[in-house]
């Protein structure tokens, strides 16, 4: 499966080596592809560069094993009707672009309302539902 990540996920699997780390090591063991945009990635490498410059040198090392794709152009991919803050259609809109199954985020006040449900084949999950949905 394509898994896409949100920057809130990359961050914290750079910023250290706990639960997040571990649950992407697992499905990339599991032959699952991870996948980001060069939207969400630099937004986790600006986080990181305010908030934990340590995580750097980590997010580097991970983008080799992530497909990270091309900026989207356009959010012209999300029904008119989708309740998602201007800054967080990117990054849904890359999930249906790259044909990614689950868009996985922690955030929970922009993109909670979508746990659990698909939009244009892409899951919306939290990491919780992700290692309960990949690796049972």
């Amino acid at each position: 499966m394509r898994i896409f990540l949100d920057a809130n996920i990359l961050f914290s699997a750079a910023r250290a080596d706990g639960a997040v780390r571990r649950l992407l090591a697992l499905c990339e063991a599991a032959g699952h592809e991870l996948w980001a945009d060069a939207y969400v990635f630099e937004e986790a490498r600006r986080n990181l560069a305010a908030k934990a410059p340590g995580g750097l040198s980590v997010l580097e090392a991970m983008a080799a094993r992530i497909r990270i794709g091309g900026l989207l152009a356009s959010n012209t991919l999300l029904p008119d009707t989708m309740v998602l803050p201007e800054k967080d259609r990117p990054v849904l809109a890359a999930a249906i672009r790259h044909r990614c199954d689950m868009l996985v985020t922690g955030d929970r006040t922009h993109f909670g309302p979508l746990y659990g449900k698909t939009i244009q084949g892409v899951t919306v999950l939290s990491p919780a539902m992700l290692a309960e949905t990949v690796l049972g």
